[in-house]
This record gives structure tokens, sequence and C-alpha cells, in this order.
């Protein structure tokens, strides 16, 4: 079984139209979407992976998470016969989850990384999934295509650094306008082994960390309105893709 924890420290630095950070420290899961952990019982309810939570439905009686990357790569006329597919993500806690990002990277069965699918939810609901080539530790390019903040219109592109994560997290994305940053985001952590010790001891480091991330989030925004900074309404249009949280 291929499971990790990482214990993580995400950092948010605004630079236009005015300056910002915060970091926030939480955790993330490290699995293999054939093999997704097993927990006990009474551990269970604060570690739950659903395929709802993540990309579309295939609209088949298999809707399972791989399915659906799998689903997702079809509709780019990628196959990937018996490869493997590993998945960084946040798992629900209590029945609650936020997952700002979730990367994907897709192997083929030779287990040469072929693909990388960067799925970013906001607040609203709404997510959308980037496909991007397996750069390493380069940045790829990509246009912005989901509405993630009410202080930021959908323009722009970002750049992307997700390396597949080792004994080491270290992951950077950001957007981009003309040609320079406006806002940067930054995972890094340390690999743990997912014994019941050390969920443990992750849930009372950060309790409910899926909700304390998005009520934080929602603090910040509030600073930043408070700040004077522009609200750019959010429309049906902004939002390009949608999938509704079931």
């Amino acid at each position: 079984m291929l499971t990790a924890l990482y214990r993580t420290r995400v950092t948010h630095m605004r630079r236009a139209p005015v300056r910002h950070y915060f970091e926030q420290r939480g955790y993330s899961w490290y699995v293999d979407l054939d093999d997704l952990p097993t927990l006990p019982r009474w551990l269970q309810p604060f570690a739950r992976f659903e395929a709802i939570d993540h990309l579309s439905p295939t609209g088949t009686d298999d809707d399972s998470l791989r399915a659906r990357v799998d689903h997702y790569l079809a509709g780019h006329g990628i196959a990937l016969p018996g490869g493997t597919v590993t998945a960084l993500l946040q798992a629900r806690v209590l029945g609650y989850v936020f997952n700002p990002l979730t990367v994907f990277w897709c192997h083929d069965a030779q287990g040469v990384l072929r693909h990388v699918i960067a799925e970013v939810h906001n607040t609203y609901g709404g997510r959308h999934a980037y496909l991007l080539p397996p750069t390493g530790g380069r940045p790829a390019a990509v246009k912005k295509a989901l509405y993630v903040s009410p202080f930021n219109d959908v323009d722009g592109y970002y750049l992307v650094r997700v390396p597949k994560p080792g004994v080491a997290l270290d992951m950077t994305i950001s957007l981009h306008r003309e040609n320079k940053p406006a806002f940067v985001a930054t995972m890094q952590g340390v690999r743990r082994k997912p014994s019941t010790l050390n969920i443990l001891r992750l849930q009372l480091s950060s309790p409910l960390a899926p909700l304390s991330g998005a009520m934080w989030i929602r603090i910040q925004g509030i600073t930043l309105w408070a700040r004077r900074v522009p609200v750019v309404p959010r429309t049906p249009s902004v939002e390009r893709e949608r999938v509704d949280q079931l």
C-alpha cells in the first residue's frame, strides 16, 4: 500500500492590489487510488475518501475516484491502462471536506509519470481540473479558468509546480497577470507514516482541519474586504466549470 501523511504548512501571499500574507498548518494524505487506506472503524470518521469530492461523475455504474480520473483523461483523448494514479488530497473529517488543491499523478503501466491533474476547489462548491505535463520541479503554465476568490477575476495564468512528494513535499502555484505574480501559494510538508498514532497526533494538532481551513480563508477574505480591496462579482459566466457538492 502506498500511503503517507504530510504535516503541511500552507502560505498565501497576495502582491496586488495590496500586499497580504497568511499561513496555516494542516495535513494531507498521499494515496494510491487503486489501494485507498482502510482505517480501523473507530478512526474512519476522521478520514474518509469519497469520489463525489473530486472531478466529474462518470455516468456509469463504476463511479469510483479512480474511475473519475480515467473518465477525465478519456475526455482529453488519454488512456493509461494498468497505470498507477497517486493523489495528494484532504480526506473528509466528520463528514466535512475542503480541498483547495488536489493533485493526481498519472503513470503508465511501466510506472512512468505521463500526466498531472491539478484540481482547484473554491469555497462556493465549484471546482476545475487542469491537465498538466509532468514537468518535475519546473512550473507548467495554464490559463486560469475558475473563479476562486472574490478579489481576483478569472483572468491571467497560473504557474504550477507540483513535483511528486517524497520525503518532503514542496509545491507552488502562482497567479500571473501581465507577466507579474499577483498571488503566490505554497505547500510544504514532511512525510509521516500513516500510523494510528500519527493520525491521532494530527487530529489533536489540527482538529477539523478541512473546516478550519475553509473558515480561515473566509476570515482572510473579510480582512481584504475591510482593507477596501475591490470585489469581483461572481456570475455563472465566470465559473466556466462548476460541479455541485453532493
